[in-house]
């Protein structure tokens, strides 16, 4: 879009008085929801860290109290604000073939009072730290991206704990539920609501269990992570295989591996050697779906060109959907990161 920095700002302005308007109903009292507002406008803000005290400084507060009431004091529903955000990206990014990515986050902390925090493996550090691990939903599109469900994952040795979970005011009601379970009550409350989308992608953590039949059952098309030592068979019709994930891509005719763009990243296209062997072709209204017709489960296989890394998804579609399809669709998981 060719416009002058102004317009821009102006637009930004305009869009963002909107966004305010939408959670107004949300607060109680005209105070509060100021405050909100103000709490937005310094989550934008240019300052790198936003500690309390330095949003309550750009917001003009003499200390952080307002801003912390409303994160932890404040009588509103986390729930009915996501309602507003889904509902916003759906209004703005709505497309049939998007695609919904789960994914998950660790956020790195120094103590133990932090609602869910323990030591655990986290990819954002690369290591088991202690932090807390959020699992999130996000809507993608060719308009765009943006998160519409969240949820904090709660390790048994909170759940198992009332007085650690009364002492950071969880609800007791709030038992253990695996990062699956999670993901799986995210996909679950999309399809429930109605947003529009074709796809689901995810990495191994979330690629096997109950996930798989609701998806088949709501008519979705999947790309999945499993681990390399998943099993996977074909059935009459297709071409034999049999074994682990790992074996058979080791074992794979070099003439069924090609080279694709997954997405384009900050340094251009995510080039990497791909392989899809169909596994069995299902009818749809088996699993009481709400389409018809075959569709195909299959196993996808990532390389990586510089050192032959592998990655193992999962995958069920209509018959004939293409591999050029399926790693577009893995590749949405990264766009999150890289769309501008």
């Amino acid at each position: 879009m060719n416009a002058s920095i102004e317009t821009i700002l102006e637009l930004w302005a305009v869009s963002l008085g909107e966004i305010k308007a939408r959670i107004r109903p949300l607060f109680t009292q005209a105070r509060v929801a100021a405050s909100a507002g103000l709490f937005l406008d310094s989550l934008l803000g240019p300052e790198r860290r936003k500690t309390g005290w330095m949003r309550a400084e750009a917001a003009g507060d003499l200390g952080p109290w307002r801003q912390q009431a409303i994160l932890g004091r404040g009588p509103w529903e986390a729930d009915a604000l996501r309602d507003v955000v889904r509902n916003y990206a759906v209004e703005t990014l709505a497309e049939e073939d998007a695609v919904l990515v789960i994914d998950e986050t660790g956020f790195l902390k120094q103590g133990q009072s932090s609602c869910g925090v323990r030591r655990q493996d986290t990819g954002s550090a690369g290591k088991i730290t202690n932090c807390q691990i959020g699992v999130s939903a996000t809507y993608v599109s060719r308009h765009g991206h943006a998160f519409i469900d969240r949820a904090l994952y709660l390790p048994r040795r909170w759940t198992d704990d009332p007085a650690r979970m009364a002492a950071a005011h969880v609800p007791l009601e709030s038992g253990f539920a695996t990062r699956p379970a999670l993901a799986l009550q995210m996909t679950q409350l999309a399809i429930a609501v109605d947003v529009p989308f074709d796809w689901v992608a995810a990495d191994s953590v979330y690629g096997v269990g109950d996930i798989e039949m609701a998806l088949r059952r709501a008519g979705k098309g999947y790309v999945l992570g499993v681990n390399a030592t998943a099993s996977f068979n074909s059935w009459i019709g297709k071409a034999p295989v049999t074994g682990t994930a790992e074996n058979i891509a080791q074992e794979l005719d070099a003439r069924l591996w090609q080279r694709l763009s997954a997405a384009r990243g900050t340094k251009g296209e995510r080039l990497y050697d791909w392989a899809y062997l169909e596994l069995a072709d299902l009818e749809a209204d088996e699993y009481g779906a709400s389409t018809h017709g075959l569709w195909s489960r299959g196993l996808l296989i990532r390389r990586h060109i510089a050192d032959g890394e592998m990655a193992y998804f999962i995958t069920w579609c209509p018959a004939g959907t293409t591999i050029e399809a399926l790693a577009a669709v893995e590749g949405h998981r990264w766009r999150p990161r890289t769309a501008s």
